[in-house]
């Protein structure tokens, strides 16, 4: 008679060798998705805000400068449109109007510069400055007054055309 013989398979166990092989592969897995993570991250903002970012602060600091010597100086505007004009008023700290100044403005677009335009205002009144600009809509004033002795007002006022 013959006798088959029957493998019997021992059980699986853990060995130290598996649980090493786990680790690494966890570990290998996460340290690919972060370093896929980190790449995408740096080609979609490589964190420059600036192309000239030195440039940048220099001109940031002059307007720092510019806008304190004008807060000390204690000039205000106000802008309005008003029918198919641009109204200024100027005044020093004591609500005094400022005459004979040399008064500019540069309209544009909010979202464009497509249409920009440069005007000369006129003084009408004593403090009060107007120039016909015939648009209408939303657009953005910078408005730019200069006196005799180089004292300078930049204000910068959104304005709304019918």
């Amino acid at each position: 008679m013959t006798t088959q013989e029957t493998k019997v398979r021992a059980p699986f166990t853990v060995k130290g060798w598996h649980v090493a092989a786990a680790v690494v592969a966890f570990f290998a897995i996460v340290i690919a998705v972060n370093t896929v993570f980190l790449v995408q991250a740096y080609k979609t903002h490589p964190g420059q805000v600036a192309a000239k970012p030195y440039e940048t602060g220099l001109i940031y600091n002059a307007e720092l400068e510019r806008q304190r010597v004008q807060a000390a100086l204690g000039w205000r505007a106000g802008a309005e449109a008003r029918g198919r004009d641009l109204e200024v008023l100027l005044v020093d700290r004591e609500g005094a109007p400022l005459a004979g100044l040399a008064v500019s403005a540069l309209l544009q677009r909010p979202a464009t510069e497509q249409g920009r335009a440069e005007f000369k205002l006129s003084e009408i009144a004593p403090g009060r400055y107007s120039a016909p600009v015939g648009l209408s809509g939303v657009w953005d004033a910078r408005i730019e007054a200069t006196d005799a002795r180089g004292q300078r007002l930049i204000a910068e006022r959104r304005l709304t055309w019918p």
